[in-house]
């Protein structure tokens, strides 16, 4: 299933000062985990940052590993992203208007993993990246700190499976947990199975753009906005 999207561009996000972690708070916030809070903030020299760690049985029962970004995953996240994108004509953008290569996802991934307020969250199953996730900030401005945006994208084969239900739960752990008081995505309106998905979920529909998508082959698409108050 691929859902909403989020305007993933170079040099956009937010890299907080110092990447050095106090291994004694990393052995706390572990500790924290495994009692069931999987969404942490880590503690470290120079502030926090955002991190992520859950096992989930999918519906074929298979495992699934739902956890932070790395930056040695950029190779498999590169190919996720321009495989999914070219599954579904959903999301914002189309695999040749990427404007990433491997080194750079790896290094979008790393600058998330040093994030105190946004997080890039993928799924494992097997060797395989099955789907990502993702917050961001709006804005940094002091009228729009409270607000994220976030979206979501699996690959064909792992739909149906609970990997889109899961991602959109730890979506909204973290975004809770950064602080934030409304998590907010857009999603295409003919994607049904989306919609009825964030709704489940809590998120209530603001508005709508009846061309806020050209698509190189559907046309102009209707856009839903919605938004979460956490």
């Amino acid at each position: 299933m691929n859902l909403s999207f989020r305007r993933k561009e170079p040099f956009s996000f937010f890299e907080p000062e110092g990447r050095n972690v106090r291994r004694s708070t990393f052995v706390g916030w572990l500790e924290e985990k495994a009692r069931g809070k999987i969404c942490g903030r880590q503690e470290r020299e120079g502030g926090i940052i955002l991190q992520y760690h859950k096992q989930i049985r999918l519906k074929n029962n298979m495992e699934c590993c739902l956890r932070s970004g790395r930056e040695e995953d950029g190779q498999a996240v590169f190919e996720n992203f321009n495989l999914t994108h070219s599954q579904t004509d959903y999301l914002l953008t189309y695999p040749d208007e990427n404007r990433f290569d491997a080194v750079q996802e790896g290094e979008f991934l790393r600058k998330k993993a040093d994030s105190n307020n946004e997080i890039e969250i993928i799924a494992v199953v097997g060797n395989t990246v099955a789907g990502t996730a993702g917050i961001e900030a709006v804005g940094t401005k002091s009228k729009v700190r409270h607000r994220a945006e976030f979206g979501i994208s699996v690959a064909r084969e792992f739909w149906g499976l609970g990997i889109g239900t899961a991602l959109m739960d730890a979506c909204i752990e973290c975004a809770g947990n950064a602080g934030y008081e409304q998590l907010e995505l857009n999603v295409v309106a003919g994607n049904t199975r989306a919609v009825s998905m964030y709704e489940k979920a809590g998120f209530v529909e603001y508005g709508r753009n009846p061309k806020g998508f050209k698509s190189r082959t559907a046309g102009f698409q209707e856009l839903i906005y919605m938004r979460l108050e956490l």
